[in-house]
């Protein structure tokens, strides 16, 4: 593969603090963290979902998530508005934490909310979604992804893409790799090429009532970012109204 001068340029990897707390979390989740624990994977109305970000954060509350990531498309403003009503939660709700405290000792009293957006990108010739986590949301590197709409040309490049969210200190992941066009074998096996962090390897296809990793698909998502030493990842990928459920 000829690797451009732009993508040399941008693979200077500079792993963030989120990026490697995120890390640990991922090594130890299976198929009973999200959507109750962790859940990384949700969208706002700030892309293609229903929740406004206040009334997103009301439900993780509620939920009593320890982390999460809003992963709307092309655009980080779902996460500066739940960061911004987290942060003014934390001082209006006391008895809250408190409560929080006696359920939870790993991660701290209020829900951590890492940076995240969902990312068009073209990987052995077939468009796929590409999850970026932890990184520095005003880094150079990710300008051209937190525009509101798709990358083009180059950009579009899952290599391209991978080495933007690396170089902003963030994790990349092929997001849902059964939903494709073409098989998880074929896309992660490239993607693991390209020097990728991680699967989404936990995640309801059929999209049942009560949510649960898909039992046909994950044994062989798992299976495959075990052979190419990837780390896994888990989310509701919510749309609709609850954050418990796809649609």
């Amino acid at each position: 593969m000829v690797v451009s001068s732009s993508l040399t340029s941008l693979h200077q990897r500079s792993v963030t603090r989120d990026a490697n707390l995120l890390r640990q979390i991922f090594s130890n989740l299976d198929a009973t963290s999200c959507p109750h624990t962790y859940n990384f994977h949700m969208h706002t109305v700030c892309s293609d979902g229903k929740l406004t970000p206040a009334s997103l954060m009301d439900q993780v509350i509620t939920i009593g998530l320890r982390g999460f990531a809003i992963t709307d498309h092309h655009n980080i403003k779902g996460f500066h508005q739940a960061k911004a009503w987290l942060e003014d939660w934390r001082w209006r709700n006391p008895t809250s934490l408190r409560q929080r405290q006696q359920r939870h000792s790993l991660e701290g009293l209020v829900p951590r909310l890492f940076t995240g957006v969902e990312i068009n990108a073209t990987l052995a010739g077939t468009e796929v979604h590409l999850l970026g986590y932890g990184f520095t949301p005003d880094h150079e590197a990710m300008a051209p992804y937190l525009q509101g709409y798709g990358p083009r040309g180059e950009a579009k490049m899952a290599a391209v893409v991978i080495a933007a969210i690396q170089a902003a200190g963030g994790l990349a992941v092929l997001a849902h790799p059964s939903r494709y066009r073409l098989s998880p074998d074929v896309l992660i096996t490239q993607a693991a090429s390209l020097g990728i962090d991680g699967v989404e390897a936990y995640y309801a296809y059929a999209n049942p009532s009560t949510w649960t990793p898909c039992p046909r698909q994950t044994p062989i998502v798992k299976a495959l970012a075990h052979q190419h030493q990837l780390i896994m990842t888990c989310g509701t990928d919510t749309h609709g109204t609850n954050l418990l459920r796809r649609l």
